[in-house]
């Protein structure tokens, strides 16, 4: 039986901020800082700028894997619309046993860089098996030949196809993919005002360079940080154009 103590203790600010540090200094995650002061709100790991949030607001919720706390709280607190994407069969299953109110819209499709099919891979855990709700675009050696075929849109003719001009807030938990997604981001006229995103370099083959290389580019195009979470991986960005 764990120590309730010690269970309290990681469950702890300080607890999480010392893990981080070390994590830092190992190499393991970026040494990130907020760049940009807003008031915001924090939606499990997720936090976001409040200010320009109203129920006008169009939210694109990429990876739902088996969870959407974050769009029913967004939906909760501003009112606003959110359009979820996940091409995986579980994340479709999960969301079939769902009530979610008709703010809510699901996409069963894959966001990449460029329309057509993508090929996504089981995680495999830590116990060797494979997860049947992770799925990434880079392969492990148990995974390889059990990739699935996916119906893939870049943002930008999911705006097309839904009738968006804009798109307010755009979340990714996308397993590896949201390198690829954010390239082409950054080549489309119309930016997301806020971007979530969940870095996933410690999957094999990734590394902490792909992320800071991003970012940078992130920051080209006029995002600032004001947001990362205790772990280090979720970054809240704001776009602000010159």
């Amino acid at each position: 039986m764990a120590n309730p103590l010690w269970k309290k203790i990681e469950q702890s600010r300080p607890y999480w901020h010392v893990k981080l540090f070390v994590k830092r200094l190992q190499g393991r995650e970026l040494w990130l800082r907020r760049e940009l002061k807003t008031e915001t709100a924090l939606h499990g790991d997720w936090e976001i700028a409040v200010g320009d949030v109203s129920a006008d607001s169009i939210v694109y919720s990429l990876g739902v894997g088996d969870s959407i706390d974050f769009d029913l709280e967004m939906i909760r607190q501003f009112g606003c619309r959110v359009f979820a994407f996940d091409p995986t069969p579980t994340s479709a299953t999960y969301l079939d046993r769902q009530n979610p109110p008709p703010a809510f819209e699901f996409h069963p499709w894959a966001i990449t860089a460029s329309d057509g099919t993508l090929t996504l891979y089981p995680r495999v855990k830590k116990d060797g098996s494979l997860s049947d709700m992770m799925f990434t675009l880079v392969p492990e050696e148990k995974s390889r030949d059990h990739g699935i075929d996916v119906p893939a849109y870049c943002i930008a003719s999911l705006m097309t196809k839904l009738g968006h001009e804009q798109v307010d807030i755009l979340k990714m938990d996308i397993e590896g993919a949201e390198y690829e997604v954010l390239e082409g981001l950054l080549e489309a006229p119309n930016k997301p005002k806020q971007l979530l995103v969940e870095f996933h370099h410690r999957i094999p083959g990734v590394g902490t360079p792909k992320t800071a290389a991003i970012i940078d580019r992130l920051r080209e195009a006029g995002y600032r940080i004001f947001a990362v979470s205790n772990t280090g991986r979720e970054v809240s960005f704001m776009h602000m154009p010159d």
